[in-house]
């Protein structure tokens, strides 16, 4: 086979329907119509400052800090310097209409939803055995053995065992509700008596309840969570249709394959 492997249009475009990828670009090109559009409606307006911010953003992120790796980033991506803006401005877009529409709505959602960015830092062994679960719960309280002792004895994963069972910092969300209720309602540095869930017995050591704050990252987090929930809600009431037809797809209902 020759070195240089060309393909052409119809090859990618092929490559994205034998992969099933169609309906996911054609989301993507519908998400960047329904931005401009909703854009322009509101009249929403971008500086060059704002640009010229926006691509600086986008150097960084891709980590072209020199102009020769920009210029080989574009070439690797089939990308033009006015492709790159184009791409740069979608981004402003997307943030700018977020702010917009729900820029008002992050704070209340935040305050009413608290309890759910509220962290517990724990450590966690699980066992099949519930007797030995107690014993080894009531030989902690007791100091007759510590946690990572237990952990080294009890933890399979090598990674864990050596982290001593540190789970790392968890949201409610992340913990089975038995044993979230039981974590959120501990006074650190506290010892769980065990809970039983269809894992095993776990033995949870809470060592802190980190108290959520409104930093910019999470207000940037919540607003994108806003925007992408109404994003999808415009989608579901468009029919997408894409138009293959210039490049062999053109099947009519009898030529779909028959069930079985």
């Amino acid at each position: 086979m020759d070195k240089l492997l060309k393909m052409s249009a119809e090859d990618i475009i092929n490559h994205l329907k034998l992969s099933f990828q169609v309906p996911s670009i054609l989301e993507a090109i519908a998400t960047q119509r329904i931005i401009a559009h909703t854009a322009a409606e509101v009249g929403i307006e971008l500086s060059v400052e704002e640009l010229q911010q926006a691509a600086d953003s986008m150097r960084l992120a891709n980590r072209l800090l020199k102009a020769d790796d920009t210029w080989n980033w574009l070439q690797k991506h089939y990308l033009t310097i006015d492709d790159f803006e184009e791409v740069a401005k979608t981004n402003l877009l997307y943030m700018k209409l977020a702010e917009y529409l729900f820029a008002e709505k992050v704070e209340p959602y935040f305050y009413a939803h608290k309890i759910d960015y509220t962290g517990a830092v724990t450590y966690e062994v699980i066992l099949d055995d519930e007797d030995l679960a107690l014993e080894l719960f009531y030989a902690l309280q007791e100091g007759e053995i510590s946690f990572q002792e237990i952990a080294r004895q009890y933890i399979q994963y090598p990674e864990i065992r050596r982290a001593g069972g540190y789970q790392g910092t968890r949201y409610r969300q992340d913990f089975r509700p038995e044993i979230a209720a039981a974590v959120f309602a501990a006074t650190p540095p506290q010892i769980l008596k065990p809970i039983i869930t269809p894992q095993g017995v776990h033995i949870i050591v809470v060592e802190e309840i980190i108290t959520p704050e409104l930093d910019e990252s999470r207000r940037i987090q919540i607003l994108k969570d806003f925007f992408t929930n109404w994003l999808q809600q415009q989608i579901t009431n468009l029919e997408l249709v894409a138009d293959l037809s210039q490049n062999g797809y053109s099947p009519s209902s009898s030529e779909l394959p028959k069930p079985a």
